[in-house]
């Protein structure tokens, strides 16, 4: 058995990324940031959907479309449909935020 809280290194100067498990299909990743942001003029824009949770931390979102961030505390989970712009605009700088992220298209299985 695996532990979402352990195992992570303690100096990131990137956010730490880590895909659980994937498939065609479905893609799982527990994300670890500390104080981490998107560059400035940098928007994430993804082929697939992503549903994230924030596990433990807090995050602040930044999407093209809405000029007031989206703030995140642990147990709070969104879905970002495929291709929404966003940005990580902040995140808590003296405890790791965890996040775990799955993607997946909108392809049924036929």
């Amino acid at each position: 058995m695996k532990n979402l809280f352990a195992n992570f290194p303690d100096d990131l100067p990137e956010e730490f990324i880590e895909i659980l498990t994937q498939n065609e299909h479905v893609r799982i990743e527990r994300i670890v940031s500390t104080g981490h942001s998107s560059p400035t003029d940098f928007w994430y824009d993804q082929p697939q959907n992503e549903f994230v949770i924030v596990l433990q931390g807090e995050a602040k979102l930044q999407f093209e479309d809405n000029a007031v961030p989206t703030c995140l505390k642990h147990g709070d989970y969104l879905l970002i449909p495929a291709h929404k712009k966003h940005r990580i605009e902040w995140t808590t700088p003296d405890e790791p935020t965890v996040w775990l992220a799955i993607f997946f298209d909108d392809k049924r299985c036929r």
